[in-house]
């Protein structure tokens, strides 16, 4: 099951403050994603958010397609609410208003996967 990590560019020595908005997170309604065409694209295993100094990163833990996983999040209320209150603190600004715009920002925040190791892979065998 794969991970996905999303970057933030945060302004340095706010890393209470936003750590105050995440721990207040509305979670997502369901972790079942759908697809353009109603079918089951996939699920949200997990999530986990980091900070040091100006670089904040989401890592998310799922299985399936992870445009949905997108797609998902940008319909979620919780994470617009989260967006707006992370907006002071952010260092470059972004347009997450929108689903679309949300979707691009995702997409574009997307940091490139360099390896993948589970127990699953292991050379010893499972």
């Amino acid at each position: 099951m794969p991970y996905a990590a999303i970057t933030y560019r945060v302004k340095p020595g706010h890393e209470e403050e936003i750590a105050e908005i995440f721990a207040n997170f509305k979670r997502v309604d369901t972790p079942d994603l759908t697809g353009d065409d109603g079918q089951a694209a996939g699920r949200l295993l997990g999530t986990g958010v980091f900070i040091k100094d100006d670089v904040m990163v989401r890592v998310i833990h799922y299985e399936g397609d992870f445009a949905a996983v997108g797609k998902h999040m940008a319909q979620q209320k919780g994470v617009h609410i989260l967006e707006e209150k992370l907006q002071p603190y952010l260092a470059e600004e972004r347009d997450t208003s929108s689903p679309a715009a949300f979707a691009a920002y995702f997409r574009d925040a997307t940091m490139r996967s360099v390896a993948q190791l589970t127990v699953d892979t292991h050379p010893a065998g499972s």
